[in-house]
């Protein structure tokens, strides 16, 4: 998605006095304490200044892609008397649509400071419209910010916003995602005798260790092959992200800075004869959660790439393996036991241009993964 300056400017800053301005303009790095404090106290309930680690983690994220310029960044919306009371934190993502290169933006946080903030966030909204946006969307919009979307143009792709759980020890795995909202779910004690009893349950029921198909193996590899592997199982999408080297260098960089769920860590699935069919990058939590980011394969390797991948969490050890819902995967996840769907929030998209739309609607799209926001430390630290 391209915004253009004039867009921003539509409710660009007007003197108001001395030192003060007000309306809608791109966000600069100088602003980052104030978004910060904001951030505090729409997510956290906090009102205090941002701690170092969360400016440096605001910067390093909205300011440092190799696609940032201050037209496809985050924008604030200033009211003249308290400074910034509303921002939309954004990333620049390049994607390809039917040959076409295209800028998106993913929107990471939609942020208003209560009544004070409402005008702000109105005239915020306003610049996201689907006729202003090449292509701008969000993998976890609340209920009420999916029917803003869909008022100003846009779509809610239906699968795209459900989480597969696919559980390994499934009652230790229980104990570890409610462990989320109540830590003590999570205790030593409680999982690891969990963990006993999941244990005899697998002796009693195979079905819960999945099984792989075919004559594939996994091999390790690095982040630099999945690319590799990638760019041409992704050809067959009409809109798939377009990953230059170094765009998606940069995205595992920050994607490596969510400690909290693991290590990234990537494999690829191999046939007899050597020839890789797939490829998955995920965060690995040890003993807990497999945390998949994407998932490529070869058109018609669905099931043999998806049942290996399985096998291969399964065998080191995780009690559940979670990810984003994909429609051209949903066949071959959903053939396997032990499978449970959540939403996990609405997948949401706008556009201009009607051919993406039409692309996205028949669900003739990849995106998730690196190109959306599961891996963002805004998720899950601070």
């Amino acid at each position: 998605m391209t915004m253009e300056v004039d867009e921003i400017r539509v409710f660009e800053s007007v003197p108001v006095g001395a030192g003060q301005r007000r309306g809608t303009r791109a966000m600069a790095p100088g602003d980052i304490p104030a978004v910060g404090r904001l951030f505090n106290r729409i997510f956290r309930r906090q009102d205090h200044a941002p701690e170092n680690d969360l400016g440096r983690y605001l910067e390093t994220v909205f300011f440092g892609s190799p696609h940032y310029s201050p037209e496809l960044g985050s924008v604030v919306h200033e009211n003249g008397a308290t400074g910034i009371d509303s921002a939309i934190l954004a990333v620049p993502m390049a994607f390809m649509v039917n040959g076409r290169p295209i800028m998106a933006r993913l929107l990471c946080a939609f942020m208003a400071d209560g009544k004070a903030g409402a005008v702000g966030a109105a005239r915020l909204a306003r610049t996201m419209r689907a006729a202003r946006q090449d292509m701008c969307f969000s993998d976890n919009a609340s209920p009420v910010s999916a029917d803003h979307w869909v008022a100003g143009g846009g779509i809610v792709l239906p699968i795209q916003s459900l989480e597969w759980q696919r559980s390994f020890l499934p009652l230790t795995a229980a104990a570890i995602l409610a462990g989320s909202h109540f830590p003590i779910a999570r205790s030593r004690v409680l999982v690891g005798a969990l963990r006993l009893i999941d244990r005899a349950l697998r002796r009693l029921r195979p079905s819960m260790r999945p099984k792989a198909e075919g004559e594939c193996r996994i091999e390790a590899a690095g982040v630099e092959e999945f690319l590799e592997c990638a760019s041409p199982m992704l050809e067959r999408f009409a809109i798939r992200p377009a990953w230059s080297r170094a765009e998606f260098d940069w995205l595992v960089g920050v994607a490596s800075m969510n400690r909290s769920l693991g290590t990234l860590q990537c494999r690829k699935v191999v046939l007899a004869d050597g020839r890789t069919i797939g490829a998955f990058l995920s965060f690995g939590k040890q003993g807990a959660v497999a945390t998949v980011l994407n998932l490529v394969c070869e058109g018609g390797r669905e099931r043999d790439v998806a049942a290996a991948m399985f096998a291969r969490l399964d065998a080191e050890g995780y009690a559940v393996a979670v990810g984003m819902a994909q429609p051209f995967l949903m066949n071959a996840i959903s053939r396997q036991r032990w499978l449970s769907f959540r939403h996990r929030g609405y997948f949401c998209m706008v556009t201009r241009h009607a051919d993406l739309k039409e692309a996205a609607e028949r669900n003739d799209i990849y995106i998730g993964g690196l190109a959306s926001e599961t891996w963002s430390r805004l998720l899950t630290d601070f």
